[in-house]
């Protein structure tokens, strides 16, 4: 039975570059997939790009063509990305280019676009999940909106022989499912295997965090070797079966556990998970120890998808102001806790009534809160008080206030650190499948 190993070279926008290398050096590949966006990145490349045509694209995509670009075409192995994010186009032209620096001639590179839906939104005045109402009557400035594609451009762009393939917004499970469909040759309706394949992208989506990276916890889940973590890889079958695992030697481990943890992972319905290909059931999904760092998995099926499409819409927020201090010795936490009073008493005096506060004591009640916080009565502390302010200049108070406590008291302060953020918030709507339309561009290399 065919059989074909995809590997996963990066599972974020900023993920390390070695272990994709180590993947594409000894992993005996045949694709190696680079998935790297979040639901916002797309708004933050939108910004780029406005400031810079050229731009709002990954901005570690180069570094990343050098280093594995040459390995890849040595080998045959096949790349495909997300990396496109905001511009894709401009993402193609950049990999010809780091070709020609390499001086690799005749690598074709697919291009896919379509996915970017923000007049459609307009024109058919979608309503926003969150916002409740009509783009029409939202009074917020829109950035970006795209369309989650799914695995019929990547496939088509395969087709193409192309070396490698990068779009924009695409699902992540689709990078992987792609290689799978276009290899077997399954059908774009064959729901019961395109859910096996859409389990398997799953897996390997977020890269490290399979290998034991999001799984480590000391003293009750011991990994090993984690800085030097290797990424993981598919060896898949055409009958849609596989088994994750990982290059002899590199750092990590898969085990069954760290595969039921990635399985559970953003997923809040396991029988009915909604992607643009199938309709995904995990809810039958069995994980086999079949040697050391091997997994096989099976189980995973899928119905029919659904009509629409899921569309992620970045919009502008205000900003964030942003300003800590740090006590340290006896009395940290008094001291942390008066610097905090003092602030909330000057925002008052001042009357600065931003849209939304924080004040965090972080080491005592920043992620949880005075109750799970009251026992504790560490040795250092850090003040932080954050702000959400419709300008950006009501945001520079914050920071300002904060930095006032290094001579303004209490005690000992030291460390200030202050910034200013403009928000891209992110909300979402669903647009009919047949609106959206992908397109596919050939770049080559001379």
């Amino acid at each position: 039975m065919k059989t074909i190993r995809i590997g996963s070279g990066a599972g974020y926008a900023g993920d390390r570059i070695e272990p994709a290398v180590e993947l594409a050096e000894k992993g005996e590949l045949d694709y190696l997939v680079f998935e790297c966006l979040a639901e916002r990145t797309i708004a933050i490349g939108q910004k780029q790009k406005q400031q810079d045509a050229n731009r709002g694209y990954n901005e570690l995509l180069e570094a990343r063509m050098h280093a594995v670009l040459p390995i890849c075409k040595a080998k045959g192995v096949r790349i495909i990305s997300n990396m496109g994010s905001a511009n894709p186009i401009a993402a193609g032209n950049a990999v010809i280019k780091v070709a020609h620096e390499l001086g690799l001639s005749s690598l074709k590179v697919a291009v896919i676009t379509g996915d970017d839906v923000l007049t459609l939104i307009r024109t058919k005045d979608l309503t926003l999940d969150e916002a409740g109402q009509p783009v029409s009557r939202f009074d917020k400035p829109l950035l970006s909106a795209n369309a989650y594609l799914g695995a019929a451009g990547l496939c088509e762009a395969l087709e193409t022989g192309a070396d490698v393939v990068i779009a924009g917004r695409v699902a992540d499970p689709s990078l992987f499912l792609a290689p799978m469909m276009h290899e077997f040759k399954w059908a774009a309706n064959d729901w019961h295997r395109l859910g096996q394949g859409t389990c398997i992208g799953h897996l390997l989506e977020c890269a490290g965090q399979i290998t034991g990276g999001y799984y480590a916890d000391p003293g009750v889940k011991e990994v090993p070797d984690l800085a030097r973590l290797g990424f993981p890889l598919a060896e898949v079958s055409e009958d849609g079966r596989a088994t994750i695992t990982k290059v002899a030697g590199s750092g990590g481990q898969v085990t069954v556990d760290t595969c039921k943890e990635q399985l559970l992972y953003e997923i809040h319905q396991p029988d009915r998970y909604l992607t643009p290909d199938v309709v995904a059931d995990f809810s039958h999904v069995r994980f086999e120890h079949v040697g050391e760092d091997a997994v096989a998995v099976s189980g995973a099926t899928g119905t029919q998808r659904t009509d629409s499409l899921k569309v992620s819409v970045g919009y502008l927020d205000g900003f964030i102001g942003e300003g800590e201090i740090s006590y340290a010795g006896p009395g940290a936490v008094s001291r942390g806790r008066l610097a905090l009073d003092i602030v909330r008493e000057r925002f008052a005096l001042c009357d600065f009534q931003p849209q939304e506060m924080r004040f965090d004591l972080i080491g005592v009640n920043a992620l949880h809160g005075e109750t799970r916080g009251q026992y504790s009565d560490p040795y250092e502390v850090r003040a932080r008080v954050a702000a959400r302010c419709a300008t950006r200049a009501e945001a520079v108070n914050v920071g300002n206030e904060v930095e006032t406590l290094y001579t303004n008291g209490p005690a000992g302060g030291g460390g200030v650190m202050k910034s200013v953020k403009e928000i891209l918030a992110m909300d979402s709507t669903l647009i009919a499948r047949d609106c959206v339309q992908h397109h596919i561009t050939v770049l080559e290399s001379k």
